[in-house]
């Protein structure tokens, strides 16, 4: 049997697969495009322009099933990377996004406490 975490109870197999066909009914019923890693990256650019390439970061939460094609983990991460390079961004650009502005906003916020 399968334990949920922080639910205290347990799932059992015949549960599991009226949970799968539950979910499978909803996901057909609610079906939505999912993204692709151009996508992420007119979103980051649109997000550029809004607040400027020193506020915009990228989340680390690549555990798998984002709905990003392209992007199902963290194996395939490179290809946002790529992407990033190939619509023009600079290497210290992507610096910043991919944990540079994080690291300085984390570095002011200790310095202010």
């Amino acid at each position: 049997a399968i334990r949920m975490a922080g639910v205290g109870r347990v799932v059992t197999p015949e549960m599991r697969v009226r949970l799968d066909a539950k979910e499978d009914s909803i996901q057909k019923r609610y079906a939505y495009e999912r993204a692709s890693v151009s996508d992420i990256v007119k979103h980051i650019d649109y997000i550029v322009r809004l607040v400027g390439i020193d506020h915009v970061g990228i989340g680390s939460d690549f555990d798998g099933g984002g709905g990003v094609n392209g992007l199902e983990d963290v194996s395939e991460i490179e290809a946002l990377t790529l992407e990033l390079v190939r619509k023009g961004y600079s290497e210290q650009d992507i610096a910043k996004i991919w944990g540079g502005n994080l690291l300085r906003v984390l570095g002011q916020a200790k310095v202010t406490q």
